[in-house]
């Protein structure tokens, strides 16, 4: 693993760990994420890995342990806190306002001045403003020729693709994405890692991703967890030669 100073990472969590009912999910989690880098947390089933996100995230509290972003201990903070410092996060299923269009989903993102509330209430005329900024982010991610579709009538890849542009309107300074290629056709998944790549050039992107494929493509440094542990890390080479990360994979299907 390469060495850094504390200045080089956007997250360092520091002996984390979750018990549900005395069973950890999560123990002695040490994980340094490199700012302006793509960080990929990979594992077998039941590794760890999504309830290390809810952590980081506060979406979980940590039982032990600590999280600091950008130096600042978060531990103790809330999900809208963590949110409004720039660590935002997309979910495994797809989350859009299903009978908005497509603008409307990406407009809704932008009315969200202070974290705290949506002004629905403003006329057509005043939210036009936006607009420009609607397509450019729409543009973005590929998705300006759909800007009004209803978002329910959607390809599954495009929703997801949608959902990044929503995240990107809240101008994250670290990007968390769960399983972003998940249930998706070959041509989807190649979109969407392209899409990835893009978005990461100028912010921090951690991942839960599961095409193993994708990993390598995209990621600088890889995270395998294991029952709960950090199990290897480092580039895709290193890690898929390490017969630890063999092993763990042996005898069962990532989830």
């Amino acid at each position: 693993m390469q060495q850094g100073t504390a200045d080089d990472y956007i997250i360092e969590a520091s002996g984390l760990s979750r018990y549900f009912y005395g069973f950890a999910a999560v123990k002695d989690v040490d994980l340094k994420v490199r700012r302006n880098t793509i960080h990929a947390l990979i594992g077998p089933n039941g590794a760890g890995k999504t309830t290390t996100f809810n952590l980081i995230t506060k979406f979980l509290q940590p039982s032990e342990g600590t999280i600091r972003y950008n130096g600042e201990d978060i531990t103790a903070l809330k999900p809208e806190e963590v949110a409004r410092k720039g660590i935002v996060r997309s979910f495994q299923i797809s989350a859009v306002f299903p009978r908005m269009s497509v603008r409307e989903n990406v407009r809704m993102a932008l009315q969200r001045p202070t974290g705290t509330s949506y002004r629905f209430w403003q006329s057509e005329r005043t939210l036009g403003v936006l607009n420009d900024r609607i397509d450019e982010l729409l543009d973005a991610v590929g998705m300006l020729s759909y800007r009004n579709h209803v978002a329910v009538n959607l390809p599954y890849g495009r929703k997801r693709a949608l959902e990044i542009a929503t995240t990107l309107a809240l101008d994250p300074e670290m990007l968390l994405l769960d399983e972003p290629t998940s249930g998706m056709g070959h041509e989807d998944v190649d979109r969407i890692a392209e899409l990835i790549r893009k978005v990461a050039s100028d912010r921090t992107v951690l991942m839960v991703e599961h095409n193993l494929s994708v990993v390598s493509a995209l990621s600088d440094t890889i995270t395998v967890l294991a029952q709960g542990r950090v199990l290897a890390e480092g580039n895709y080479e290193t890690v898929s030669r390490d017969p630890r990360v063999v092993e763990a994979y042996i005898g069962g299907a990532d989830d």
